[in-house]
């Protein structure tokens, strides 16, 4: 039986790869602030499952595999085991609310990709194992809780820098909703994550 983890993967991967293929389609899922002002509320949601290419695909998912099933077990018993599904959906929604009210008049403000979700699964896991090894671009070994705070830095200074396509604001307000929900459901996650913190084993 496959996981949750596995299941939303391969759900995004299908919808990514039909959006490619019809663009009718991928334009009618993607963040488009005047489409929500005429009532398509679903593209909160919607937007979370297309990406702009095969590298933005792969490197959301391949994160979101790695630390998924780690979050899973976290969240197995809330929701009748749907915890972390619900987390993942509602994270794309957070995520990307910011930048609605950032933008909702804006006529070529357009958003896309699953990483406020990714990144709410990649904050929480931090929560749980702050000193372990993520690869950066799946090449350099760095501390969680370095490339966390470094993450966080560098995404606050380039949404205030702006020219890029890359929606940072998503991202630091997807990671803040993986720490916040994390430590609503499971309050003893902050007495470990202190723990762990202060007595770090490489």
């Amino acid at each position: 039986m496959f996981s949750h983890t596995i299941i939303i993967i391969i759900i995004t991967v299908i919808v990514s790869l039909l959006a490619w293929q019809n663009k009718n389609l991928f334009d009618r899922l993607i963040f488009y602030p005047p489409a929500i002002k005429q009532g398509q509320w679903d593209r909160f949601l919607t937007h979370g499952f297309i990406h702009a290419d095969s590298m933005h695909l792969l490197f959301n998912m391949f994160t979101l595999y790695f630390f998924g099933k780690a979050i899973e077990s976290l969240y197995s018993n809330f929701l009748g085991g749907y915890g972390f599904v619900a987390m993942y959906l509602l994270a794309i929604i957070v995520a990307i609310i910011p930048s609605y009210l950032k933008n909702q008049n804006n006529p070529r403000y357009l958003s896309l990709g699953a990483s406020g979700g990714v990144s709410a699964v990649l904050f929480a896991y931090i929560l749980i194992a702050p000193w372990s090894t993520l690869y950066l671009f799946a090449v350099l070994p760095i501390p969680a809780i370095i490339f966390a705070i470094a993450y966080v830095g560098y995404s606050i200074y380039a949404d205030k820098k702006g020219n890029s396509n890359i929606n940072h604001l998503a991202h630091l307000w997807g990671g803040a909703f993986g720490v916040i929900a994390t430590i609503a459901l499971e309050p003893s996650i902050i007495p470990h994550f202190i723990n762990a913190l202060l007595h770090p084993s490489f």
